[in-house]
């Protein structure tokens, strides 16, 4: 049987392993961390490749905007890593780069519309899997 780790308070216990929608929001960061380290490598290295599918209010850089996805890819993976230890400070990470990372592929809609709609469902579900609270159980 497993062992619970007492979290300071009376009564309320806390498995030391991540559990639940926790582990499934660290499965679904590794995934689309390493999604967006690959789009960002892909924009970095032929940028000619993008093409840009009307005329929106923003425009930017796809060099810029290749790095961009590759920092935040790599941070997501790293938090999505650390989650499976249960640590809070990779569970609040993961809400923000799963935030900005939405936003980020929000304004890449215009260059790859499909890509970027998948991410932005990967990071929903990562940010509700992620707030949907801890696992603790009564004592």
């Amino acid at each position: 049987m497993a062992s619970n780790v007492s979290s300071g308070s009376a009564g309320v216990s806390r498995k030391p392993f991540a559990t639940g929608w926790t582990a499934f929001a660290a499965c679904l960061m590794i995934f689309g961390g390493a999604m967006a380290v690959l789009q960002g490598i892909g924009a970095i290295v032929n940028d000619d490749r993008y093409v840009i599918t009307g005329n929106y209010v923003y425009k930017f850089d796809v060099t810029g905007w290749g790095w961009l996805h590759l920092i935040l890819g790599l941070i997501i993976v790293v938090a999505g890593f650390m989650l499976f230890t249960g640590a809070m400070w990779a569970r609040i990470l993961g809400v923000i780069a799963a935030g900005l990372n939405m936003i980020a592929n929000f304004l890449w809609l215009p260059y790859y519309p499909f890509w970027s709609i998948i991410m932005i469902a990967i990071d929903v579900f990562v940010i509700w899997a992620l707030t949907a609270g801890t696992h603790r159980e009564r004592v």
